[in-house]
């Protein structure tokens, strides 16, 4: 059996129309859940039914350098003001040796949420931006 090398949480990269050749130094909150209904079934009082009524998916959270770039995600975000253009996007993640491990496909992506800097004369990290995305589901393939 050959062993096969895991997918390594600094080796990523998102793809998403609208962000060409951006790059992000991290990316969470990916998921989903359902929302479920409590059935209580008449003479069977030994459990109740769990029945899934709805699935939730949660925003996705980028986080990037501020650079030149900065001005094209703040524009892109705005843009959600006057027209809602859903997009579609990936999240691909790597193995150590660069092989592509997995990748999330979005579908129905949009800005929902863009969150600049907090700049300070004390201190001496990289300044960065977030930019919170909403989905209407994924799927998940390998590679």
């Amino acid at each position: 059996m050959t062993a096969v090398s895991p997918a390594l949480s600094l080796r990523f990269m998102v793809l998403m129309a609208g962000l060409e050749g951006m790059y992000f130094t991290a990316c969470e909150g990916l998921g989903a859940s359902y929302e479920v209904e409590t059935y209580a079934e008449g003479g069977n009082a030994s459990y109740t039914h769990q029945l899934p009524v709805r699935i939730n998916y949660t925003n996705v959270k980028l986080t990037r350098p501020v650079d030149l770039d900065s001005g094209r995600v703040a524009a892109w975000f705005s843009s959600v003001q006057y027209r809602l253009v859903r997009v579609g996007g990936a999240i691909k993640v790597f193995n150590g040796n660069g092989a592509p491990i997995a990748t999330w496909t979005l579908v129905g992506v949009w800005p929902v949420r863009y969150t600049g800097p907090q700049l300070r004369a004390d201190g001496s990290g990289v300044a960065t931006e977030t930019l919170e995305l909403s989905h209407t589901g994924f799927t998940v393939s390998p590679g």
